[in-house]
């Protein structure tokens, strides 16, 4: 059914909770104090989406496979990395079904969503471009013409903006199908006129070698781990990975899995209930054997102590969108 709205978020697991809602899986590492507001507007058979988000972070997304995604960046702001490739201003991406991929931003930094059911799209695709068309087994980047590239931001952001001040309007059956007819048309054109930027094998290994990394780190949060048993878990090389984690994560390694533990164990304490629960055991949880050293860690990356944390008021979960 047809509707929107928008919402802000000030803890980066509630804005994965969002993006979830409308089928991105998301781990979100911000670098500094987190807020992030999210807009959407529910179509027939797609969904638009605005991302705001006030901080640089690093985020590891893994996109429905039963939806077509099309991700664009803003017309201003710092430009992101995306599966190691830092954007241009007007390139769009065209993913994969399934994709996983990283993104990290330098600063605050605005993306765009529109998400489709795959056989609309194609048929639709095929229907006002008069040529065959699919959807691609791998993301592509892609460069249309300045002036279509435009309009699609133009079009994406009136809709955002109707979802933000008018929802009542986007919830409207004939204005939200009018709406889509015209999204759609433009976003076809986008994508059939469109240059594609190259990536070679090199850094679609690379890719895949993230993507292992990722699936390692989820079987190990619960503890260090060091650089010679990362690479033998990856099954890569020190270098390749020390390169890797640099291009598609700004960081070393052991600088990104120690922040992934270090949210996790944020997570856990925020959520926990004080009277029954201690730092200690919930540092332990996660591998951080050395209490002080734990804490000082964790002040210096989330500036306050675990004791604080632990403190705030547990279960407090965003309502559905």
């Amino acid at each position: 059914m047809p509707g929107g709205g928008t919402r802000t978020f000030l803890e980066p697991d509630h804005y994965e909770a969002g993006l979830s809602q409308v089928q991105i899986q998301a781990v979100i590492l911000p670098r500094d104090e987190f807020k992030a507001r999210l807009t959407w507007a529910e179509l027939h058979h797609s969904q638009v989406l605005r991302c705001e988000e006030d901080a640089p972070r690093v985020a590891y997304l893994q996109l429905a496979p039963g939806l077509a995604f099309i991700t664009f960046t803003a017309d201003s702001g710092p430009l992101p990395v995306w599966r190691g490739t830092e954007m241009q201003a007007g390139d769009i991406v065209f993913h994969g079904g399934g994709e996983r991929l990283h993104q990290f931003t330098p600063g605050p930094f605005v993306w765009n969503v529109i998400a489709m059911d795959p056989a609309q799209l194609e048929h639709y695709g095929r229907a006002l471009s008069g040529t065959p068309f699919s959807l691609p087994s791998e993301g592509r980047t892609l460069r249309p013409p300045q002036r279509i590239a435009a309009g699609l931001r133009r079009l994406h952001a009136r809709i955002c903006r109707l979802a933000e001040t008018k929802p009542k309007i986007v919830s409207h059956f004939e204005i939200a199908r009018a709406m889509e007819q015209g999204l759609i048309q433009m976003l076809v054109t986008c994508l059939t006129t469109a240059s594609a930027r190259a990536h070679g094998h090199a850094k679609r290994r690379h890719a895949s070698i993230m993507v292992r990394f990722e699936e390692v780190l989820a079987e190990h949060l619960s503890r260090p781990l060091q650089m010679p048993e990362l690479c033998a878990l990856v099954a890569v090389s020190d270098r390749t990975l020390r390169l890797c984690c640099t291009q598609f994560l700004g960081m070393s390694p052991t600088q990104y899995v120690l922040l992934r533990r270090l949210e996790a164990a944020r997570r856990a304490l925020r959520d926990a209930n004080p009277h029954n629960a201690n730092v200690a055991e919930i540092a332990d949880r996660f591998g951080f054997a050395e209490l002080e050293r734990f804490s000082e860690t964790y002040q210096a990356t989330f500036g306050e102590a675990p004791s604080v944390t632990l403190q705030h008021v547990p279960g407090m979960r965003p309502p559905a969108l």
